[in-house]
């Protein structure tokens, strides 16, 4: 059964696969706390929850809390919001680079200053199958990161961490890619072992270039259609012709929706975000992309797949501790 904050549900229901609560930067919450923006875990959490509610209320049920280390991940605060709300939130291990490792393992493992073992590996494995910190919450996804600079070698070591963990697991993967470094996101999980049917490539939406996404599909991985609200990189009339034009080719089955949006998030001037990224909210999906993608064909068995059906195929894996010689399966539902 799919693993929440609260402990394993029986059906998620309508699910967005890529979002986030709370984005913070702990060193400067420590060293400069009287920041515009503040930091109140009981003031943002109730914001939080508020926000989720909305949601809930549009027909959403369940979203996928992406942040890992690195995004500033504290899921103390997200369990008080889930306690707020009906909204299950579902949370993921991992870790957020571009380039180089954050020194606490930069420093450490094969090829460092120090060398020693890579911990990455057993970090992840310890979040899916004990839970995060103390706090008894066991993630359900990992998530790894490539984006401008391409895969390299921090960000390769992560992946091939996050391989190691999907294997003695059986715990899905998610990534951030920048296109059309899918592709080599793919090449590098496959060769570590990975299963790409287990695997989202993230930020695919961002591209519209249908032959590089139905090659993705082809290698058998699920493509995040899940920056709707960010219309810099690529615009609402251009997302939506792409998800369109999918479902139209029969790819309904391999496709997630979501916003990459925060309830709260320290490191953007949230003025700044709302002038210039107006839709980038958690009801942008229910209130205008679902009417507009039903103005241009797609079903409502298709929405269906790709809010309902792909986010249980995706999370619906069970997990037993590697130490204990039991394998990890897959339920069905």
């Amino acid at each position: 059964m799919p693993v929440t904050v609260k402990g394993e549900v029986g059906d998620l229901g309508a699910t967005l696969m890529h979002e986030h609560v709370f984005g913070l930067s702990p060193e400067i919450l420590w060293n400069w706390p009287d920041i515009p923006e503040g930091w109140d875990l009981e003031v943002r959490a109730r914001e939080a929850a508020a926000k989720l509610d909305a949601v809930k209320a549009a027909g959403i049920d369940t979203i996928v809390d992406l942040t890992v280390v690195g995004l500033g991940r504290y899921v103390p605060a997200v369990q008080r919001v889930a306690e707020l709300t009906e909204v299950n939130i579902v949370v993921a291990t991992g870790l957020y680079t571009y380039d180089a490792l954050p020194p606490y393992f930069g420093n450490r493992g094969p090829g460092s200053l120090f060398g020693g073992a890579d911990r990455l590996a057993e970090f992840f494995v310890r979040d899916l199958t004990e839970g995060i910190g103390r706090t008894g919450v066991r993630a359900a996804m990992l998530k790894c990161a490539s984006d401008h600079l391409g895969m390299t070698r921090g960000c390769e070591r992560v992946f091939r961490a996050v391989a190691e963990a999907h294997v003695a697991t059986g715990a899905p993967i998610t990534t951030h890619s920048a296109q059309p470094g899918g592709l080599e996101q793919q090449r590098v999980l496959a060769k570590a072992g990975v299963d790409l049917t287990r695997v989202v490539i993230g930020h695919a939406g961002d591209s519209t270039d249908l032959a590089y996404l139905e090659e993705l599909i082809a290698n058998g991985s699920f493509l995040g259609m899940d920056r709707f609200g960010i219309e810099t990189i690529s615009s609402f009339d251009d997302r939506c012709a792409v998800v369109a034009a999918l479902c139209e080719r029969g790819h309904a089955g391999r496709l997630v929706l979501s916003h990459d949006s925060y309830c709260f998030n320290d490191r953007f001037d949230p003025d700044v975000v709302r002038r210039r990224h107006p839709n980038y909210h958690l009801l942008h999906i229910p209130t205008d992309v679902l009417p507009e993608l039903r103005r241009r064909g797609v079903t409502e068995e298709q929405i269906h797949q790709m809010l309902v059906d792909n986010p249980r195929r995706i999370l619906g894996w069970t997990s037993t501790s590697p130490r204990t010689g039991t394998s990890p399966r897959r339920t069905t539902s």
